[in-house]
Parts: C-alpha cells; sequence; structure tokens
C-alpha cells in the first residue's frame, strides 16, 4: 500500500489534519516527531528559508524521517505537515528525497515555493499561488470505520432512553474566545429550554475551566464527560448520533468535526470576543453558508455538511498520485 510520511509536532489538532489527509488520499502513514528544540533554531528556519539555504537539519527530523525510510525499505508516495514546526523540514526532506509535500495551514513566513501543494483554510485568507487549495474547514478524519467503532465504544458507555439527542461541546478559554461561568450557564439553559423532548449529552475539553465544568456539572445531563475526570473523546459518537449539535466557538478544531460528519443541525455558542480575526471570519463563513446557524435562544436548521472529496481528489490531480 502506498504510503505518507507525517512530520508531527504532536498537537493532536494538526496530527489529525494530517492523518485525515493521508486517509482520504489512501495512504497508509508513518509519523515522525517534528518540533524545533528551541525558539532560536524556529526563527533560524525562516531566515535559511529565505536564502533557500534548505540543508541543515535544524529539527532532528530530517534524519530521524531517513532512518524511518531505510528501516522500512519502503520510500513514500507523500510528505505531510500541519503547522509551523513542520514546515521548513517538509521542504528538507522533500528536496533531499525528491518526494513532493504538502503543507497544512497557511505557512506564514515561509516562502510558498518548494511545496508541491498547500491546504490553507478560507479562515485564513491565504494568498493566491499556484500551489494553494483554500478550504472551507480544517481537514477531519471521515473514515465510516472509525465512526461506528468510537460510536460502539460510546454506546457501551451509555445507552440511550430516548429517540433524539443533542449533544453540547464546551471549549475553553484562549486569547480570542471566553467561557465564563455566568455565560455558559445562560446558555445550557437556553438549550434545555428550547430542546425539551431530546436527551441532553456534554462534553468538555482540555481547556474548559474548573468553573466551567462545575456549572455543567450541575445541569441534570442524560450523559455528561468532564475531560478533568475522564479522558473518553465522544465527539465522533455525538457527531453521528445527535440530531443537534451545540459547540462553542473557540474551536476551529471542533466546529470543522461538527460541519463535515453525520447529519446533526449545528448550533454555535458564539463566545468569541473580538469581531475580527481567523475565528470570527470562520463562524461568519459557516453561518453564511449554511454550515451552521448562531444559537441565541432560538433553533435553527443548518445541516448542510462541507464535503471534503473534491479537495483529495485536487491534490491527487496536482501531484500526479
Amino acid at each position: 500500500m502506498p504510503k505518507a510520511l507525517i512530520l508531527s509536532d504532536g498537537k493532536p489538532g494538526h496530527e489529525n489534519q494530517s492523518k485525515a489527509l493521508a486517509e482520504g488520499l489512501g495512504l497508509a502513514y508513518d509519523l515522525v516527531p517534528c518540533v524545533f528544540p528551541t525558539r532560536a533554531l524556529k526563527a533560524l528556519s525562516y531566515l535559511f528559508d529565505r536564502l533557500g539555504l534548505l540543508r541543515r537539519d535544524l529539527t532532528g527530523a530530517a534524519q530521524t524521517a531517513t532512518e524511518v525510510v531505510q528501516r522500512s525499505g519502503e520510500r513514500p508516495t507523500l510528505l505531510i505537515g500541519t503547522g509551523s514546526n513542520t514546515f521548513y523540514t517538509l521542504k528538507l526532506l522533500s528536496r533531499r528525497l525528491g518526494i513532493p509535500c504538502v503543507a497544512i495551514l497557511t505557512p506564514g513566513g515561509y516562502r510558498l515555493g518548494g511545496f508541491g501543494v498547500i491546504l490553507a483554510p478560507e479562515f485564513d485568507t491565504p494568498p493566491a499561488a499556484r500551489n494553494v487549495i483554500r478550504i472551507p474547514t480544517n481537514l477531519t478524519p471521515a473514515r465510516p470505520d472509525f465512526y461506528r467503532a468510537q460510536t460502539a465504544a460510546f454506546l457501551e458507555r451509555h445507552v440511550p432512553k430516548r429517540d433524539r439527542a443533542v449533544g453540547v461541546i464546551v471549549g475553553g478559554k484562549n486569547p480570542i474566545a471566553d467561557v465564563s461561568p455566568e455565560w455558559l450557564r445562560l446558555q445550557l439553559e437556553a438549550i434545555f429550554a428550547a430542546t425539551p423532548e431530546c436527551e441532553h449529552w456534554v462534553t468538555t475539553s482540555r481547556r474548559t475551566s474548573p468553573e466551567a465544568e462545575a456549572v455543567v456539572d450541575a445541569f441534570p445531563f442524560d450523559y455528561k464527560l468532564l475531560f478533568s475526570r475522564d479522558r473518553f473523546n465522544p465527539i465522533p459518537a455525538f457527531v453521528t448520533q445527535c440530531e443537534r449539535l451545540f459547540v462553542t466557538a473557540d474551536s476551529t478544531g471542533m466546529l470543522s468535526e461538527a460541519v463535515a460528519v453525520g447529519g446533526a443541525a449545528v448550533e454555535i455558542l458564539d463566545n468569541l470576543t473580538v469581531s475580527t480575526g481567523k475565528f470570527a471570519r470562520f463562524v461568519d463563513n459557516l453561518c453564511g453558508e449554511g454550515y451552521a446557524h448562531r444559537f441565541e435562544g432560538t433553533l435553527g436548521d443548518a445541516r448542510r455538511k462541507v464535503d471534503l472529496a473534491p479537495v483529495f481528489g485536487e491534490v491527487k490531480r496536482r501531484l500526479g498520485l
């Protein structure tokens, strides 16, 4: 089976996008850690790239990747990396091995040349270039077998007692969003009032504060997962089993999965603290295109789903895979 080599910075949201691309292209994959050990070396990578000096292995990943290829005895078909820690090494390895590479997310600070394809979300306002493919959301895993397995694991934990369920996915504070306990309490009260006939499921995330989790814990959810107590991931089951999903706006990854998989109507709980920037553009785009609806006490019916199959087809066409 043809194989991709994925450079991973260890961030789940980045690594999962690389895996999603490999799977969407029908490629098996090996993972190679790729992180600059110091900020100074990362800064140096921008300078080297600008000068066209793609020779020095600044992360150690190029050496590791070469050893992985030698051990397997199989030449990879493609190199994939998501996030700024991977972009320099992607180019270096692509040149050394003569293998095309795909960068996921806009490689700000690096020259666009040297990447076979760049998959850049529209909310990043990527530059126009021949090797840039604009995508409406982050890449998300879409393998049916993955969602079947994760849903089965969820149903071993919780047996629904009603035919209809709504899921609530709670994020947390970041530089452009907040999940204050009082705001969250008002949102949950409105959700329960708007959906009295449904089961109510909820999950928090690694960024959810203890104070926000305490608010969640006080509501009578039929299924409740607090990240501070349990690391099981119920989101794959939420997106396939719920008729409606309520998702805070602080994570492009959570929203991307909600609008790409399953058939649920998506309601955005808009907790952004700024009205400009990529998160605001993302929410505006999703709502404007019918993928989601801003929840303000009344329900919408935004069930349109993002189809990433044409993106994978275009990557194959451009790289001759």
